[in-house]
């Protein structure tokens, strides 16, 4: 057991690491790309007529899903290529 106390100016206090799955565009990316998932699967799977009247002949979740996957996408991209250095 040692007693020293580090003063903060010693190999230590140079340590930098990436916050990794902390980082919190992980943690929305994840969510996002589950959903768009999900509405993606409702989507083709689950379309019916009435569903389009409501929505003009549109596939909403189907392009919802679509349009979700892809900013999951792009976030985690962002968080992989530029990651949050913790100091």
């Amino acid at each position: 057991m040692s007693n020293e106390q580090h003063d903060g100016s010693g190999p230590e206090a140079d340590v930098r690491h990436r916050a990794g799955p902390f980082d919190i565009r992980n943690v929305i990316g994840a969510l996002i790309g589950f959903y768009g998932i999900v509405l993606i699967i409702v989507g083709l799977v689950a379309d019916s007529a009435q569903d389009r009247l409501k929505t003009g002949g549109v596939n909403a979740n189907l392009w919802a899903g679509l349009a979700m996957t892809v900013f999951a996408v792009c976030l985690l991209l962002w968080s992989r290529y530029r990651p949050v250095v913790v100091e």
